[in-house]
């Protein structure tokens, strides 16, 4: 069965997990409508990740859907399970002609929803069945990017160019206020941005760290501090006011902003103003690669081969012990010096 109108074809792509799973998604989506100018790209994604494609220049509608675990307060799980169902009849109206499951291991959830949606054609890696008809053979190479490891989906379309980088649309309007924030500040000083926030215990570097860094580099750049607000016991969003507040304790006069992103779009407003970007691995690394900036990352018990800065300048530090609490200032320093000389 072939697309009602195969230069503008109706496609959707479902991509329901991390932040920075779906940020590496976005080169297969500008290589599909770089194959396809007129075509109707869409993406089903959910409320936790769906700013990281909000206003996207390649993408047409961005649809979403609540996980029970990021309920709001007073929403039931039955309110969430009906809103998905409406929001599925709602895209099975529609009629497209592709549902791409857009990860390398889509799971069975994934597919469900395809089937749902039912589509002229469920392509992604999955075993063929007779709703999943359009397929591509996992990749036997262990050392793909998680960015080369879904561009692989694009041949299934044709395209057989190498992934291009990351991209992200930056909300004006949040942009605005952290730039208002800042002022006044000297536009000759280099602007650093210190992401603390990390899922994982073991991709965590320790405030003391933080505010040792930035004291050793107090005499050359301003500091932009950014993190998830909240408590770290709040048992659906873990916050790092406490470990925050820490390091603006050790600041002192240092020319610090402290600056809180409650929503996604705050944060990469506010990365996409630094000159560098130091974080752990996670979703904030992948913002600040899709917004252009060298980054020093530290990773903990994670695959760096997998999930490094993809396009961009980068220093990745992993000590053996696989936990960034073992990553020393001297080692920062250095990577971020050496940095510097690339970028």
């Amino acid at each position: 069965m072939s697309p009602s109108n195969p230069q503008a074809p109706k496609i959707l792509l479902i991509r329901r997990d991390n932040i920075g799973d779906l940020v590496c998604t976005t080169p297969l989506i500008s290589a599909l409508r770089l194959r396809y100018p007129r075509a109707h790209i869409a993406a089903l994604v959910n409320t936790y990740n769906r700013q990281a494609l909000e206003g996207h220049p390649d993408v047409d509608a961005v649809y979403a859907y609540a996980k029970a675990k990021h309920r709001l307060p007073g929403q039931s799980r039955a309110a969430i399970y009906r809103d998905k169902l409406l929001l599925l009849l709602k895209l099975r109206a529609q009629r497209f002609d592709y549902v791409l499951l857009a990860a390398p291991h889509p799971g069975a959830s994934a597919l469900l929803l395809a089937r749902w949606i039912a589509p002229a054609h469920i392509a992604g890696y999955a075993e063929p069945t007779g709703s999943v008809d359009l397929t591509l053979p996992h990749s036997t190479e262990d050392a793909l990017h998680e960015v080369e490891q879904v561009f692989r989906l694009a041949k299934l379309f044709g395209i057989e160019s190498a992934p291009g980088k990351l991209s992200m649309a930056v909300d004006a309007a949040a942009r605005e206020r952290v730039s208002a924030a800042l002022r006044p500040r000297d536009p000759v000083r280099k602007l650093i941005a210190l992401h603390i926030s990390a899922r994982k215990p073991s991709q965590r570097w320790p405030a003391e760290r933080f505010a040792e860094l930035m004291h050793a580099l107090g005499q050359e750049a301003d500091f932009l501090l950014l993190w998830s607000p909240g408590a770290a016991d709040h048992p659906q969003h873990p916050g790092d006011d406490a470990k925050a507040q820490a390091i603006m304790d050790a600041a002192g006069s240092l020319p610090l902003l402290a600056y809180p992103t409650q929503e996604l779009k705050d944060l990469a407003a506010a990365l996409s103003l630094a000159d560098t970007v130091i974080c752990s691995d996670g979703g904030a690394m992948h913002i600040a690669a899709a917004l252009g900036k060298p980054v020093l990352c530290f990773f903990g018990d994670s695959d760096a081969g997998r999930w490094h800065p993809w396009g961009v300048p980068y220093r990745l530090l992993q000590p053996e012990s696989r936990n960034a609490a073992d990553i020393s200032l001297a080692a920062a320093l250095q990577a971020l010096r050496e940095l510097r000389l690339e970028s």
